[in-house]
């Protein structure tokens, strides 16, 4: 397995796990502890705690995005691009989204935090166009 596809997998991981440890942590303890029921947390409110919330942002932002990297990851491995470069973005993207999770779910979200939380998304962002000009130029 490549290095990019070790890295999706592991983007893939850290969806699930910070799906767990945000949502699935508040919803279940309420349910199991508070007899809260199962139906009661709706999709099109906000309700809960200010970390809840930002944890289920934080996941809805790893969902929307794992599949652009995906589908990345996807295109470089069918065309065999590796190399330093490619390894080194693809990982750079993993730490960065790791980074933009804990930064948006474990601080109150100041102007400082949001400009910290963006700069970690830009970061994925210009790694993902390194890595689709890389497919691009190496299919050419």
């Amino acid at each position: 397995m490549t290095t990019p596809m070790w890295m999706l997998l592991g983007f893939a991981t850290w969806t699930l796990l910070l799906l767990m440890a945000t949502v699935g942590v508040y919803r279940w303890g309420r349910i199991l502890f508070s007899r809260v029921p199962i139906a009661s947390f709706r999709s099109d409110q906000p309700e809960g705690e200010d970390w809840y919330r930002r944890g289920t942002r934080a996941h809805a932002n790893c969902v929307e995005n794992l599949p652009v990297f995906a589908a990345i990851v996807f295109v470089i491995s069918a065309l065999g691009v590796d190399g330093p470069a490619v390894n080194y973005l693809s990982i750079i993207v993993l730490i960065a989204r790791v980074c933009q999770s804990l930064v948006h779910v474990a601080h109150v979200q100041t102007d400082t935090f949001v400009a910290v939380r963006f700069t970690f998304f830009s970061v994925q962002l210009v790694c993902f166009l390194a890595l689709i000009v890389s497919a691009a130029c190496y299919s050419v």
